[in-house]
């Protein structure tokens, strides 16, 4: 039985009862705003790396200060003062993604075998901590690499409680129909969140540094609070029967796969046992790693995903050091600027949502926007690389 959130309840006496569609509102905006702190949590050390090593050079003149080969690096945070400064930071990411992809494996099978508004509780509350410990190094004056690493790790692995988490509920609320546009709206919350980081680290990152990670923890772990006591992630605990998940028969067996999903509309909704249906599950089961990869398109949607991510990443972990690095800008302008790919992102997704529900043609409408994105790529390289001054030593 789904127990119903106990602030969920409360307002249940002095407000109408949920409905179908005031069920979706709540999950829809509740979950946009989970996952949208989930990765203003991830953006703080994109922003801090521009202070945690620096152009000392400039930053003597600008404080009258004379460098002798004792105090080159006076205004670096060890252990980043150092000329390997780049692969330390390449490795603490490498460090937070391995465990976040790792986990992620883990992750969606223990969400569906536990309460989703307990899972997300404790995945925002451990991902406040663990974003707040880095921050600490700033304030306990920590210089161990070894530290940072650990709670890059520790990061990763708690991050990716949030992705599975969300969909499962959106899943649980919301049928296929017309999802393009609508799913493109929802998934804006990645780039909010991105923006988000960027302008409260770039607050913080030139005067107290670890404030970029501790105010962004902090945010990120009380949204636990509400989680708690509001978040509905099934519509059973509200005598809700929860919508149809895909058209029927759109996934039918293995051995017998559907031609035409759209004109299946008119089949039965029930399906028979020989079916075999991967998709159609009841809730206590879970589909196994393999058998997921047999689902017709999973496998290439997964890796057009994952070089996808591979760009988009990239530019989470670095796109400020390099705005700083080729244009020169300070580490607050650098975090300010970031914010445009991202809000780039919330275009683009609401616009690709929108035209893939037009068409029909999801699959069409995502080639052509990883197309169109190469050129621009090489524009971006272009400008900066015609305006790249001395990078720091």
């Amino acid at each position: 039985m789904v127990q119903l959130a106990p602030g969920a309840k409360l307002l249940q006496r002095c407000l109408p009862p949920l409905n179908s569609k005031t069920g979706r509102v709540h999950i829809f905006f509740f979950t946009l705003v989970i996952y949208t702190c989930y990765h203003l949590s991830r953006k703080p050390i994109s922003i801090v790396k521009s202070v945690l090593h620096k152009n000392c050079s400039d930053e003597a003149n600008r404080e009258g200060k004379i460098i002798v080969p004792d105090n080159e690096t006076f205004c670096d945070w060890a252990p980043f003062d150092g000329k390997n400064y780049d692969s330390l930071f390449g490795t603490l990411d490498l460090i937070f993604l391995s465990c976040y992809a790792a986990s992620m494996f883990v992750s969606g099978h223990v969400a569906d075998k536990i309460d989703l508004r307990i899972y997300l509780c404790i995945g925002t509350f451990l991902s406040g901590i663990t974003t707040i410990a880095f921050g600490l190094g700033y304030f306990f004056n920590i210089h161990s690499f070894a530290y940072y690493a650990i709670v890059q790790g520790l990061g990763g692995i708690v991050q990716a409680t949030g992705w599975p988490a969300v969909v499962a509920c959106m899943g649980n609320w919301f049928g296929k129909n017309k999802r393009g546009f609508f799913m493109g709206v929802w998934t804006a919350h990645a780039s909010i969140g991105n923006i988000l980081g960027s302008l409260v680290a770039g607050a913080f990152v030139e005067t107290a540094w670890g404030w970029s990670f501790v105010v962004p923890g902090l945010i990120v772990g009380l949204l636990s609070i509400p989680i708690y006591l509001f978040l509905v992630p099934y519509p059973e605990a509200v005598d809700i029967r929860p919508p149809a998940q895909h058209y029927p028969n759109e996934y039918a067996s293995m051995d017998h796969p559907v031609n035409n999903p759209r004109t299946s509309e008119e089949a039965p909704a029930a399906t028979t046992s020989s079916q075999s249906n991967l998709l159609l599950l009841d809730k206590e089961d879970s589909v196994s790693f393999l058998s997921a990869l047999r689902v017709p398109g999973v496998i290439e949607y997964s890796l057009t995903l994952f070089f996808a991510k591979l760009v988009s990443y990239t530019f989470l972990f670095w796109l400020p050091l390099y705005i700083r690095d080729a244009g020169g800008f300070d580490p607050s302008a650098s975090a300010d600027l970031s914010a445009v790919f991202d809000l780039g992102g919330i275009i683009g997704g609401i616009i690709a949502g929108y035209v893939s529900d037009t068409t029909g043609a999801s699959a069409i409408t995502c080639v052509v926007l990883l197309i169109l994105s190469i050129p621009t790529f090489m524009l971006l390289i272009s400008i900066t690389q015609s305006n790249c001054p001395t990078r720091p030593k």
